[in-house]
């Protein structure tokens, strides 16, 4: 059964007007909480096999900081197309995924993640599925199963096992 970790950037700063948006990094929030959801992600074994992630500067930092937490490198695939993505672009790289891969984490950027992961989670506890349909802050990762073993037939029938969110870590 296939996990599906879709995970938002952590907080990114506005600091430098001179910036592209792609060229944004963490601010002193985002670099705090990306170790701490790395953490709580190993806590949870929830350790992804395969990140795929958007190439901008606050997605490859907030994979560092989920290093940190985690205490070991992950494999990531940075793949351009992830950046300020559509749903239907990251449905497609998660389709894409290898089917020896268990746990897949797609890194991106709102409004894509949020409406990728309501469009999944068609089950789960109605609080997790309420606040991540209000609302997916930087950081946050939503965790969903499927009742497939290929990830070519994910659709919207994912169950939401459970929505991280840094601002709730203990």
């Amino acid at each position: 059964m296939p996990i599906l970790l879709l995970a938002r950037h952590a907080k990114s700063s506005w600091a430098d007007g001179s910036l592209r948006d792609h060229d944004r990094p963490l601010n002193r929030r985002g670099a705090d909480d990306a170790p701490r959801v790395g953490s709580a992600l190993k806590e949870r074994d929830l350790v992804p096999d395969l990140v795929y992630s958007s190439t901008s500067a606050r997605t490859r930092e907030t994979v560092a900081g989920l290093e940190d937490g985690i205490e070991m490198p992950l494999e990531v695939h940075f793949i351009p197309e992830l950046y300020l993505a559509s749903p239907g672009t990251m449905l497609a790289a998660v389709q894409s995924a290898p089917d020896d891969v268990e746990r897949l984490m797609i890194l991106a950027h709102n409004p894509g993640t949020h409406a990728l992961a309501v469009g999944l989670a068609a089950d789960g506890a109605r609080k997790d599925l309420e606040q991540m349909r209000y609302k997916f802050p930087t950081g946050a990762v939503a965790v969903l199963t499927f009742e497939t073993d290929r990830w070519s037939d994910i659709q919207g029938d994912g169950t939401l096992v459970e929505f991280i969110r840094p601002r709730f870590i203990s």
